[in-house]
């Protein structure tokens, strides 16, 4: 057994020989079982997955923190090199590598310095500015014991001055005027790794609190949602693949 894992380890993790997907189907889950679909789909990749019991804490037991010190699902667990196998924490970062590892036609990256550029700064735009403020506003709004008004209204005006960020970039006001389809690239833009990393998050606003007239000012953003939530690879990332069995 290799010095990565200990007795605890599960054995679908220490044994893998491929790419292993420790996961919960939360958003932060969603983003990198849909990028594997798509590459299912793609390029034939395969992986096997655990799921991780999230009402025992199971992210937050020694062998888990041995992969992820942060105690954060997914994780992604390579046993193709040479040597150890190889853990990769953050989801942002997990999508790179996989992107590197496998998307080889740049389908969901791409091959120019320019629109790759922009491919990450708009998968961390979301990582760093969209998610926190996002997930807060659940926190504080639902499962806090406490309600806290002040907290509340905080991270509410904070998420929709995000989701107005994306509106404007999706309605193309500030570059040439003409709509674009996907946050990254040239023109429209090209479906990449910006989007999955934005798209499980955003598609799901009402469990965040907001109602449909919230959203009415974002009709670009709200259509570049259904646009996505369309796609193949999406639907199995986000379906009942991913829920843990009893």
């Amino acid at each position: 057994m290799s010095s990565l894992y200990i007795e605890s380890t599960p054995s679908e993790v220490s044994s893998s020989d491929g790419i292993h997907l420790l996961t919960f189907s939360t958003p932060n889950g969603q983003k990198v079982q849909i990028l594997l679909e798509e590459l299912a789909l793609l390029y034939r990749v395969k992986w096997t997955t655990t799921i991780i019991n999230f009402m025992q804490n199971q992210q937050k037991e020694d062998w888990y923190l041995r992969l992820n010190p942060n105690g954060k699902i997914p994780v992604i667990v390579d046993s193709t090199i040479k040597g150890d196998p190889f853990p990769v924490i953050e989801t942002s970062a997990e999508m790179l590598y996989l992107a590197e590892k496998y998307d080889k036609d740049y389908a969901l990256s791409f091959d120019g310095p320019l629109e790759r550029s922009q491919m990450i700064q708009w998968l961390l735009f979301w990582h760093g500015s969209g998610a926190p403020p996002y997930g807060q506003l659940r926190y504080f709004g639902q499962r806090a014991k406490e309600k806290l008004p002040a907290a509340i209204e905080h991270f509410r005006t904070e998420t929709l001055r995000v989701f107005g960020v994306l509106e404007l970039h999706l309605s193309g006001k500030n570059s040439d005027g003409q709509p674009r389809e996907y946050l990254a690239g040239f023109g429209k833009g090209k479906y990449s790794l910006a989007d999955i990393g934005a798209w499980p998050w955003v598609a799901k606003w009402e469990f965040a609190g907001f109602e449909r007239k919230d959203m009415e000012a974002f009709p670009n953003l709200l259509a570049w949602v259904e646009r996505i939530g369309q796609r193949e690879a999406v639907k199995t990332g986000t379906g009942d693949k991913y829920q843990k069995k009893p």
